[in-house]
Parts: C-alpha cells; structure tokens; sequence
C-alpha cells in the first residue's frame, strides 16, 4: 500500500464544510492527512504531490544521498509500487467500500465516472427471487378458482415475509388472484399490513375496473389506521374515472385534498378530465388555478383535457387558451394535444384556424397520424372545403401518411356530402389497391350513397352485386342509400328485391330507412306499385302503414288523425319525426287531399317539428322552409298567405318586408326546392318575387302584400289547388 502525504487546507472553524471545496483564501496553518489509495485490480501507485508546492519537491529531492547508486535509490521503489502485501488487519474495512478516485485539481472533471465502479449484485443473482418470480408465474397460470389458486399456494418455496410477499404480489397478473393472494397473506398475519400492499393490489384492480373493491381497501385503510398516501388517492381517483363513476372521483379527489396531500401530475390530470366531462367548466378552471399556484406544471395531457373541454363547448377564447398557457410554460405540444385541440376547432367552427394549427404542427417535425388526419378531413367537409380536404388527400399519398379505414370512409363520406363523384371514384379505386385498407361495408355505402343521390342507379346496382359476389354485408344505411336512388328513379321491382335481400341477410330496418321508404311512397303514381312499397314498409313499421291508410280515408275525423300521428311520432327517434310528417303532407298532397295534408303541417307545427318555420322581427316577417319537403313548402306556403289575408282585412300592423327562405339549393333537404317553390309562387300569384342578392330568398314589400290581399276575393285567399 502506498501513503501519500498531501497538504489541505482546512477552516478548522466549520468542520462541517466539505474540504475539497473550502472557499477561504486566509493563510492557516495546514493540516496533514494520509490518504491510502489502494486497486483491487492494478497495483498501487505514489501519485506526485501536487498540493506541495514546487519549491518542497525539490527540497526533497535534494536531502537524498548522493552517494547512493541509481539502482539502490530505486529499490525501495519496487518494493512499494511491485508489491501487494496483504492489508493490515486494522484496515479490512476499507477493501469492502468502494475503491477511492483520485481527482486532479489540475485538470478538468471528466465527464464519466471510473468505469471499473463496483457493481451492485442484482437480484436476479439470489436464487430465492428466482425461485419466487417462478412461483409467481405458476400462480399466472393456474385456473382462476380460489380452490385452485390456494392448492398452488401451498407449494411455496419460501416463507411468505415482507419482501418475499411484496415480489410475488408485483408479479401477479389477472386482478382477480392479485386480490385473492392479497387476502390470503393477511389471513397469514405473519407482518403488519402497510399501504405498499394496499397500492400494489389497488393497481392491479384498477386494471379490471373494479372500483367497488378498491373502495372497500380504502375503507379497510381508514378503519385499520393505515395511511392513505398520494399513490392510492390517485389510484382511486383514476379507477373511478376509468369507470366512469365521475360522482365518486371527485369524492375522493376532495377527501385526499382534506388530508392536506398535495396531488400530484397523475390526480391532478384525471381529475380535470372528470370535471370536464361533468361540464364543470368553473370548476375545472378553478382546480387549474389552484394547481398552478401551488407548483404543479401541467402535462401535455391535462392541457389536452382543458382543450378538449372548450371544444365541447365551442368555445375558442378557450381553445387560445390553452395554446398561450402552453407557450408561457414552455410546453411543447405532443401529438395527442394537437389532435385534440384539431377536433375542438371542428366544433368551435374554426376551419381556418385548424388548418393552421395543422401546418404549424407538421412545421414542428411531428408526423400526423390517422386520428389527426381525420379529424381535419372532418372540419373540411363540414365547412365545404373541398379543395382543402382535396389537396390534404394529396400530401398524405405524397407523403405516405398513415391511412386507415376510417380515414378513406371519411374522405368518402365528404366526397358524398359534396358531389365529389369523380374524386370518389378514384379514392375507392385506391382502397381496392390498397394491402391494408381494402373497401369494406362502410366503403361501400358511401359509393351506393354518392350513386343514389347523383341518380345513377345501375352503377349502385352493380356495387350492390359486387358486395354480394364478395360477401361484404350490406349494412342499414347502405340498404336506405340504395332504395333511396332505386326510389327517385322508380324502379320499384328492383327496390323490392333489394329490400327482400337485405332483410334476409339480417338488416334491422330502422326510422331512417321507414323515412325512405315512406318518401318512395310519395313517389308512387300507380296504386300497384303503391302497395308493393307499402308491403315492405309493413314489415318494417306497422304503425305508419296504418297511419298512411287512415290519412287516405276520408271519412275519419280530425280528432283521430291527431291521436294516429301522435302514437307514431312518438315512437319515432327525434331525428326522423320531420322527415315523416314532410313525407306524410307529400302522400296527401300526390293524393290531391290538400285539407289532410294543412292538417299534418298543423300537427307537425304543434307537436315542434317546426321551429323555425314563421321568424319575426319589427322590420320583417320571414317563413323558412329549407328543412321541409316539397309538398310540405307549397303548404306552409298557402297556410302563410291565408293568414296574411286575414291578417290585411283585420287592418293589423305589418313590418316593412316579407321574405321567404328555401335555401341556394346546395343542402340534401333543400335539393330543387327553390325552383318548385318560385313555381308554386307563380300559381298562387303572390306578391314575391326572386332576390336578386340572395339566391333561395323570396322577398315582398308592405305595399306589394297589401295591394295583393285586396285583390283577391275572399274565396280564393288559399288556394288548395
């Protein structure tokens, strides 16, 4: 061993200072330390002294006898530095720590430390824990009845203490033996319980959404005096959450805060996702507020929760944010935050803003996946742009961006909503070429829906042989998109088979495709092809076939109709109500019974199928008919002018203006009905005529309704003709 004298200089009036950085420039008297520096794995070496100075070395140097020879001076070398005696007994202690390292003041700290450190022995060097981690996947894989999971348990290869309990429990897998030998290591009470056990299982609980059972250990903690700490506050929280009991989330979140834990990232982004879907906005901001103040930096997911909120709720003050509370923290958004914030713009209505956050995403090197691709896709063919979502289709080909089902559905769907005929067919072309996303029953609806709605019925009819020919199954809304095209084109023989087939195959007809098949009713000139539609739709809704029947009979009574409609519409899903009375005011109408269709539009309007039909204000009177069918705009249209005429020989106060609104004719309700409108104005000759900086808006002035209203003889005010 070789002994080094090195001079430190210390302030001996604060021992407790680290020596190796003693801040005093003062001269005080050094101090002498040996520092023995000793290698297990290379011989011992004298390092130079480098804290004396050079004046002593060679001092030193000079006191040696010169009249020694070169080789006797440096045998006492050899012996110290070539040799490795054993260690003094009185120095064992210091072979079992860590070698020392010897650092140079006089060159920089390298960057790594001694890369021949000791290790530490792991513990899959202890055959117990192997012996333990087999025993534990014998445990995985045992039958999961308690009578099995205790035989197997009798085979333990050693006593079950803390930490051989602890192992087992970590390894468990299923929930339900994690629980089932967590109750029996109790039953054993061979150590106290303490709140590790309790977490490890609640986790494995949480896995299987079992939140009544964590809440009975919470509640067994409690009562047994064993602490609750932040990892099982958050392990109940987050369960609850999971299981979408938000009420008992926030119970145990206020509970945890009346311990005085402080939550930590994981609690704290749950339960702003739980208040958020409560729709507690102010209590969601207040948590946020509360969060911040007291030094919790939010993660990429909680501010995906607070954007995802104000998407909800459309609102884009909320949206910014968010975006400057992660500019002003440093966050940088993931991608799981940008797909977020894009759906929230689509429901804020904020296309433009969208496709900015888009760019700015790609622009920050982050690749877009499926999710946010249709997310976009989704906000393009909601505001119409075509163009964009065009253009957007290009870059992911150019690109190879992630494709999926749902994404060439969506492109699909919105080629559909937009006519987009040509740019269908070419995307379904891909898909067919496609390895991974080949054309499946939602592909195929949405051709059958582009070609029903553009008329062309032998194109859908060869995709509906070719899904037969594939065995690709015709779904409910393919089968509406199909009879809806075979319907317009009076095709009626093949509308039948089509529905024949489909029912055959297992489609459940439901208020959508009743809706359809009531509107080929109206289409219907022959009584033949009449009853064969309505033989279909007797197999899909009785009641309306009825109600269809007793609207053709004329001798039934006002009253009767009222309780007819009402017992069918109240069956009816919200969304198909209007569709129905429209098509059911169509039928009268094509039946030249103009009195039971007046009677319809009264129902419809009593029972708020129309909401929006009569809007006033004190400068205009407006009727809008964009949301009802042809039939039911030319009677909404008689209905309004008979009341104006009243309204006129009574001398009551009249606006400025008049207008009447059917739409520019681009939406799927609003189809051709301007034009039929504008004829039926003509017919009636009303004082309206065509706006010239409005397309759909049918306009009259005060004087124009007046001079009308006189005209007319008190007989023909509404015209039922």
């Amino acid at each position: 061993m070789a002994t080094s004298a090195v001079h430190w200089t210390v302030n001996s009036s604060d021992t407790k200072r680290p020596i190796f950085f003693s801040p005093s420039f003062r001269q005080i008297a050094p101090k002498k330390f040996n520092i023995s520096c000793r290698s297990a794995k290379s011989p011992p070496k004298s390092p130079p002294d480098l804290a004396e100075p050079a004046a002593a070395t060679t001092k030193k140097t000079k006191n040696k006898d010169p009249s020694l020879s070169l080789s006797e001076q440096l045998r006492p070398l050899t012996t110290t530095t070539l040799s490795d005696p054993p260690p003094p007994k009185d120095q064992s202690q210091l072979i079992s720590k860590p070698k020392s390292i010897w650092v140079n003041p006089a060159k920089p700290k390298r960057s790594v430390l001694s890369l021949q450190r000791q290790k530490r022995s792991l513990y899959s060097y202890n055959p117990q824990v192997r012996d333990l981690r087999g025993f534990a996947h014998k445990l995985n894989d045992c039958d999961a009845t308690k009578v099995a999971f205790l035989a197997v348990l009798e085979e333990i290869p050693h006593p079950p203490t803390r930490e051989n309990a602890l192992l087992i429990l970590n390894s468990l897998k299923p929930w339900q033996k994690t629980h089932m030998f967590f109750n029996w290591v109790k039953s054993q009470n061979l150590f106290p319980m303490e709140t590790i056990f309790y977490n490890v299982t609640m986790k494995s609980l949480r896995f299987g959404r079992q939140f009544q059972l964590i809440e009975e250990l919470a509640e067994e903690m409690i009562r047994d005096d064993i602490e609750l700490d932040n990892i099982t506050y958050s392990t109940i929280i987050t369960c609850a959450k999971r299981s979408k009991l938000f009420d008992k989330a926030v119970e145990w979140f206020e509970r945890m805060y009346k311990t005085g834990l402080m939550p930590d990232e994981v609690t704290y982004s749950a339960i702003l996702d739980v208040y958020a879907k409560l729709g507690k906005v102010e209590e969601v901001l207040s948590l946020y507020e509360r969060g911040r103040a007291s030094g919790w930096k939010p993660d990429p997911i909680a501010f995906a929760v607070l954007g995802k909120m104000f998407g909800e709720a459309g609102d884009y003050d909320g949206i910014r944010y968010v975006l400057q509370e992660m500019a002003a923290l440093g966050v940088e958004p993931n991608l799981v935050v940008y797909n977020t914030l894009l759906e929230a713009m689509g429901k804020a209505g904020k296309p433009g803003l969208a496709r900015s956050l888009f760019e700015e995403m790609v622009e920050a090197g982050l690749t877009p996946n499926e999710k946010t691709l249709t997310a976009l896709v989704k906000i393009y063919g909601k505001a119409r742009w075509a163009r964009d979502a065009l253009e957007l289709w290009e870059r992911m080909r150019s690109n190879k961006w992630p494709m999926d089902f749902i994404l060439y559905n969506t492109l699909l769907n919105m080629c559909a909503d937009l006519g987009l005929e040509d740019e269908a067919k070419k995307l379904f072309d891909d898909m067919k070429q496609s390895e991974h996303c080949r054309p499946d029953s939602w592909s195929y609806t949405a051709m059958l829906n582009i070609y029903g709605s553009g008329g062309k019925v032998d194109e859908a009819m060869e995709l509906f042989e070719e899904m037969s020919e594939l065995g690709i199954e015709l779904n409910v809304m393919g089968c509406t998109c199909l009879i809806q095209g075979l319907g317009k084109a009076k095709r009626f023989g093949d509308m039948v088979r089509v529905f024949g087939v489909a029912v055959e195959k297992g489609v459940k007809p439901d208020d959508r495709l009743c809706g359809c098949l009531l509107s080929v009713v109206s289409l219907c000139e022959e009584t033949e092809d009449e009853d064969r539609v309505l033989s279909c739709l007797q197999q899909a809704n009785p009641k309306l076939v009825t109600l269809v029947k007793v609207l053709q009979n004329k001798n039934i009574g006002f009253d009767t109709i009222k309780d007819e409609f009402r017992d069918v519409i109240g069956s009816t899903a919200v969304e198909s109500r209007r569709p129905f009375c429209n098509c059911l005011i169509d039928i009268c109408r094509n039946k030249n019974n103009h009195e039971r269709a007046h009677e319809l539009l009264y129902l419809g309007t009593l029972y708020g199928l129309y909401p929006g039909l009569h809007n006033k204000t004190a400068r205009e009177w407006c009727l809008d008919v964009r949301s009802l069918s042809i039939g039911a705009a030319h009677t909404a249209l008689e209905e309004w002018m008979g009341t104006l005429y009243k309204i006129v020989q009574r001398e009551e106060a009249l606006p400025e203006m008049f207008s009447a609104q059917t739409g520019s004719g681009t939406h799927k309700f609003s189809q051709g009905l301007s034009h039929s409108f504008g004829s039926h104005v003509k017919k009636l000759a009303a004082p309206f005529r065509q706006s010239e900086e409005k397309a759909g808006c049918f306009v009259a002035t005060r004087e124009d309704l007046v001079s009308w209203a006189q005209s007319q003889a008190p007989s023909s005010a509404i015209t039922t003709a």
